[in-house]
């Protein structure tokens, strides 16, 4: 638990990943979890076969682009943490994601139709924040390197998936 703990103070911009040393279970626990928890969201917008392919295609592209990032940068032995602050920090998002969800179920045909399109924006960008932390504190790159790594992340992980489920 207070492994949990410190990775989740990452979403506030207050913990360095580098200074977190998880066991490979719990990395893989974020795995599943990650897995688990976008069939979720993704089964709520089509249909849960495609779901369940985007997100395996999604975590395999994640798992694929950071591994390349840590090769590039030659910090193999960053493997687990960037890995597990990742998807621990996506988990998190993912997970208030699916409040939202559930608020634009109840929110339909009433005042606050609206209000989860702006908290899902708010997310989003949320999300590019954090992982540029992230990236800024493993890689010491300069902020924009990192803001840009993380939107080109999020694009290829988010985006790459989507559009060849919509092609298929």
């Amino acid at each position: 638990m207070p492994l949990l703990i410190e990775y989740l103070q990452l979403c506030w911009f207050t913990n360095n990943p580098k200074d977190l040393h998880p066991a490979r279970a719990f990395f893989w626990k974020n795995v599943l979890f990650y897995v688990v928890s976008g069939i979720i969201v993704e089964a709520n917008i089509s249909d849960p076969a495609d779901a369940t392919l985007e997100v395996a295609m999604r975590t395999i592209v994640a798992l694929m682009l950071l591994s390349t990032q840590i090769l590039a940068t030659k910090k193999a032995a960053m493997f687990y943490q960037l890995q597990t602050a990742v998807f621990m920090c996506e988990n998190f998002i993912m997970t208030l994601g699916i409040g939202v969800e559930i608020f634009d179920a109840f929110a339909q045909g009433t005042a606050y139709e609206e209000y989860p399109i702006y908290l899902g924006a708010v997310l989003i960008l949320w999300y590019l924040a954090i992982i540029s932390y992230v990236f800024k504190r493993v890689f010491e790159f300069h902020y924009a390197k990192c803001i840009a790594l993380a939107f080109v992340y999020f694009g290829l992980t988010y985006g790459g998936p989507f559009l060849l489920m919509e092609v298929i």
